[in-house]
């Protein structure tokens, strides 16, 4: 919903040739400039605009979403059904077809027959993907349940528009603001402006020229639209240019030159894959339609409870609260678990296995029933699958003089055919040579010690000492604290450093074989050189 404008006198700049190489090739030799005033709508604010196609978003996954939030918003347009608008007075100026968010909030949650803070979540989306943009706070892209005003962003400025956001446009939008506000801008407005100036020093005249053909314009309309088209102009730019700290909706990644979902070229190697894989579909084993509804029923039911979209996550969803007690709660090697998840452990062996803390009972577990050897055997397989290449054969011969030879200080009890195929395998080390071994202690685990390990003492005292965390219920005031607080999580190295030190520390704590000890002392005696006999004088 768009309010009427005067048009305007402006001026374009057509860049006509290849897109440059880099920032620092976009200089004046070699392109070739068109310069042409006419008169448009002031609507068509992209003033410079690149004349190639954007290969960005065009091709995203996302795109299905946005399509998805245009129709919720088309429906909220409504003149009957939708949400009511009017005009509302912001300080001394009447803006028409005004909303408020708590109006906005009503109507999501009575559409949709969904719960307030899920309704708030939704039109703060909206927000952040700049469907709906604010008229007074404009730094926070977020719905507010109470009267602050907002409105409906013009279609022009939509995502799927596919408006290639570029640095020039940006450049004229900063040049018109420090214009209007007399050169006192946002703090990271003025360090863009600063580094734009310098890096489009060569065309910063028409930059300026722009910025002041569209200022001068905008003084001819009336005060109501000039309001709202600087608010429109405004949240188009910090949704696609956010402040630093500022999570953007619309980041979208790295750019793609083809489309994915282009029809491919029927060539005969199409062909041949495709009967390829119509044979490997015929030969598959099939089940009844029952069996296999049977056996979604069955897992549905046993996770529904564990489900974050179906139930809530205790004490509170960090991802809509921004309190990380969730997080806490559940790290890797928590010394006492919560109660959900360990739960989960008794839902199958692999999911088990697949938590480091219910790994470490099981070990414990294993330690005292004198088997150990058998999960150190499948960590040290795991390790070898998804581990550096360099040391692979190091790895692979390592595993079979601990676990696999004659007299193996943790050796493993495996038949004879398997043994003799993990031998054999051991002349020609790849990530998978131990393969056949880890299924059948993997297997034995699952049939003997698994089903023990749920009726032992240990699993036991390990569900007794759960923690079953309370809700956490915040107010809006908290939830705007907690997320002023928000900081970046760790960094992938920092938290595999974390993990070795914690490797580390259980290795130095694990017993000592004396035996394994002296072999490698011995062997080390024997490489080492004999000392020359002195020279006689």
């Amino acid at each position: 919903m768009s309010s009427g404008r005067a048009p305007e006198s402006t001026i374009s700049i057509d860049h006509c040739t290849s897109p440059p190489a880099s920032p620092h090739d976009t200089g004046l030799t070699g392109e070739s400039v068109h310069i042409c005033v006419r008169q448009r709508k002031a609507s068509d604010i992209m003033t410079i605009r690149n004349t190639f196609l954007d290969h960005g978003q065009r091709y995203r996954p996302r795109m299905a979403c946005l399509k998805k939030a245009e129709k919720v918003l088309l429906e909220m347009q409504d003149p009957k059904t939708g949400v009511k608008s009017q005009p509302q007075r912001l300080v001394i100026t009447t803006i028409p077809h005004a909303i408020t968010g708590e109006d906005i909030i009503a109507w999501l949650a009575e559409r949709f027959q969904i719960d307030t803070q899920e309704a708030r979540n939704f039109g703060s989306m909206l927000v952040a993907l700049g469907y709906i943009y604010p008229l007074q706070d404009h730094k926070r892209l977020v719905i507010k349940p109470d009267a602050s005003l907002y409105r409906f962003q013009t279609p022009y400025f939509w995502p799927t528009q596919q408006w290639p956001v570029e640095d020039t446009d940006y450049a004229i939008y900063l040049a018109k603001r420090n214009i209007r506000k007399k050169g006192i801008l946002e703090l990271h407005e003025q360090e863009q402006y600063n580094r734009l100036h310098k890096w489009m020093n060569h065309k910063w005249d028409f930059i300026v020229m722009q910025a002041k053909e569209q200022y001068r314009a905008a003084k001819e309309r009336k005060k109501p639209d000039r309001v709202v088209f600087d608010c429109q102009e405004r949240a188009y730019w910090v949704v696609h240019r956010p402040p630093p700290g500022t999570v953007s909706a619309m980041d979208y990644g790295l750019d793609r030159r083809i489309d994915p979902n282009a029809d491919e070229a029927k060539t005969p190697d199409f062909y041949e894959r495709v009967m390829i894989f119509t044979q490997q579909s015929i030969m598959r084993p099939r089940v009844k339609s029952s069996v296999s509804i049977g056996a979604l029923v069955k897992y549905s039911a046993t996770y529904n409870s564990h489900d974050p979209f179906l139930f809530k996550c205790l004490p509170s969803n960090p991802w809509l609260t921004d309190d990380v007690t969730y997080w806490t709660l559940n790290m890797p090697n928590v010394e006492i678990p919560t109660r959900m998840r360990v739960e989960r452990w008794t839902f199958s062996f692999g999911e088990l296995l697949s938590d480091p803390r219910g790994r470490d009972d099981f070990r414990l577990f294993l330690k005292k029933e004198f088997s150990g050897e058998n999960l150190a055997f499948w960590e040290s397989c795991e390790d070898l699958k998804w581990g550096a290449a360099a040391t692979m054969r190091e790895k692979a011969e390592q595993i079979y003089k601990t676990f696999l030879a004659r007299g193996a200080p943790r050796w493993i009890n495996i038949d004879g055919k398997t043994m003799e195929i993990t031998v054999n395998s051991l002349k020609h080390p790849h990530r998978y040579v131990l393969d056949a071994a880890q299924t059948h202690i993997y297997m034995l685990m699952k049939k003997d010690s698994y089903g023990r390990y749920l009726k032992s003492p240990v699993f036991k005292d390990t569900s007794k000492k759960s923690v079953c965390p309370e809700e956490h219920k915040f107010t809006d005031a908290q939830l705007e604290q907690n997320a002023k607080n928000r900081r970046p999580s760790l960094s992938p190295i920092i938290l595999r450093q974390q993990e070795q030190e914690q490797r580390a520390k259980m290795a130095a704590s694990a017993p000592v074989d004396i035996t394994q000890v002296m072999s490698k002392l011995s062997k080390q005696g024997k490489n080492v050189p004999p000392h020359p006999p002195p020279a006689n004088k």
